[in-house]
């Protein structure tokens, strides 16, 4: 009888080992696989069980959360969402989440082990800290001031701080109300339907995620090559360019949009914006340092962050030598997302020092705690500083007498560059219409802001479409917004 009853013990331990062996492969071997099953709900659950960190704009949250008392808890709020969609994105419980509320979702929905205090407690126990707040570098009056500025029109504004890299300002229009995909229900479907219909692509990011011929604005490139490199010793001594200017090794002729392009100095090319004197300079500068001065602006450069990901902006490197004269005026392959003009525009106003550009200041804790900041990055010199102080020499001179007098503004020192970019087939699209600036005002030891504006509609006539008459009165409302706070 005793044998018997120590056969059940022993077989009745094997069962346990078993069952003990059974569950450590599940929780343990097996779990990363069960949490990840569409059909495991419980991740949600937790995901949507406690309100989402906020994303901060001049110190006040722009996002909030709603407890709606459903098994998905809460949903996404947002305030002023078409002024902040191209920054904050969406957070959808169908979609997913895209810009800040995807980069910096660990912080956002609590998961980041940054945020605990023990964070191998929370792993073991599963729990979530609170979620953590964003504080982004937007100047609030800045987006205002864009967002107002652009209007109905499909566009995109950036500016930035020159010496830092900080971005002030990031909007795109037309926008949408990112709150209208946050829940789960049928109106979600239909707002996704209807937004992904939409013609005039409102969820398109165009400050960071759409490229552009930048036009004539791609000019300050040129010239900062054509310094660096030594064939423009002089910004006042005559250029020796023909108008027209038979593009190299064909018979076709480039000409201007005004007179006086004929052997012009470079200071009354860049004032004029003639695109035989640059075209003929970018030729003369040769490929090697036109891309390389292009590539130190930022082209080319497929690790932006900010800290979503940003479109890679272009400047092709395999082109002949008339392909070379159109890339130098900022056509042909040439393509620029604003926020890389901006760059162009502040390396200028920086003493020819690029900065990375960069959203956000901090990360917090719930309770405001410092989890994390950002700051500057190390400077990349972009041309020498005698190169950028000429420049700016020669943006100064396009706002006071030249193409860009509309973004002047009383009590400060502004430089700009304008643009008309040409596009589609046979350059039959409405053309693109630029501003590139940056703003000092007289208090300001250093420029404050740098701008660039694009606007893809401009309702006009085609022949009346420029930069300077389109973009850059938005230009200044941004750059005034930015001097006034």
């Amino acid at each position: 009888m005793t044998r018997h009853i120590r056969y059940a013990a022993a077989f009745c331990a094997l069962l346990l080992a078993a069952l003990l062996v059974n569950a450590a492969r599940i929780q343990v071997v097996q779990a990363g696989a069960y949490d990840g099953n569409p059909a495991n709900r419980r991740q949600d659950f937790a995901r949507y069980g406690q309100p989402r960190g906020d994303i901060l704009v001049g110190g006040r949250p722009v996002t909030g959360s709603k407890d709606t008392g459903e098994h998905l808890r809460y949903e996404r709020t947002y305030a002023q969402g078409p002024l902040y969609a191209p920054v904050t994105g969406f957070s959808s419980q169908v979609y997913g989440t895209t810009f800040l509320e995807h980069a910096a979702d660990g912080t956002l929905s609590g998961t980041d082990p940054m945020l605990s205090p023990f964070p191998l407690w929370n792993d073991l126990t599963r729990a979530r800290s609170p979620g953590g707040d964003v504080v982004t570098t937007l100047d609030p009056a800045a987006q205002q001031a864009a967002f107002r500025a652009l209007g109905n029109r499909r566009g995109a504004v950036a500016a930035i701080e020159p010496a830092t890299g900080r971005i002030l300002a990031l909007v795109s229009t037309p926008s949408y109300d990112p709150g209208a995909l946050s829940g789960n229900g049928p109106a979600v479907t239909r707002s996704w339907l209807g937004l992904n219909g939409d013609p005039n692509k409102p969820m398109l990011n165009r400050a960071v995620r759409q490229t552009y011929p930048p036009g004539s604005t791609f000019k300050v490139v040129t010239a900062a090559a054509a310094l660096d490199a030594g064939v423009i010793t002089s910004v006042d001594a005559p250029t020796r360019s023909p108008d027209p200017y038979t593009l190299p090794g064909t018979t076709t002729a480039l000409r201007n949009g005004s007179g006086g392009c004929a052997n012009a100095s470079l200071r009354k090319a860049f004032e004029r914006s003639c695109n035989t004197v640059f075209a003929k300079l970018g030729v003369d500068v040769g490929v090697t340092d036109m891309a390389s001065t292009a590539h130190a602006f930022g082209f080319n450069d497929t690790d932006l962050r900010i800290p979503y990901s940003v479109a890679q902006s272009t400047f092709d490197t395999s082109v002949d030598r008339a392909q070379l004269a159109l890339s130098s005026i900022g056509q042909y392959n040439t393509r620029a997302t604003p926020l890389q003009m901006a760059m162009v525009s502040a390396a200028v106003a920086n003493g020819g020092q690029v900065r990375e550009p960069y959203l956000v200041e901090r990360t917090t804790t719930a309770r405001g705690a410092t989890v994390s900041t950002a700051g500057a990055t190390p400077a990349r010199q972009a041309m020498y500083p005698s190169t950028a102080m000429r420049l700016r020499e020669l943006m100064r001179d396009v706002v006071e007498h030249g193409t860009g007098v509309n973004a002047a503004i009383p009590g400060a020192t502004v430089g700009g560059k304008t643009g008309t970019a040409q596009h589609g087939v046979d350059n039959s699209g409405t053309p693109y219409a630029w501003f590139v600036s940056w703003a000092q005002g007289d208090q300001d030891p250093e420029p404050k802001v740098a701008v660039a504006v694009v606007v893809e509609d401009a309702a006009a006539h085609r022949r009346d479409i420029t930069g300077g008459g389109m973009a850059a009165p938005i230009a200044r409302a941004v750059m005034r917004a930015v001097l006034g706070s």
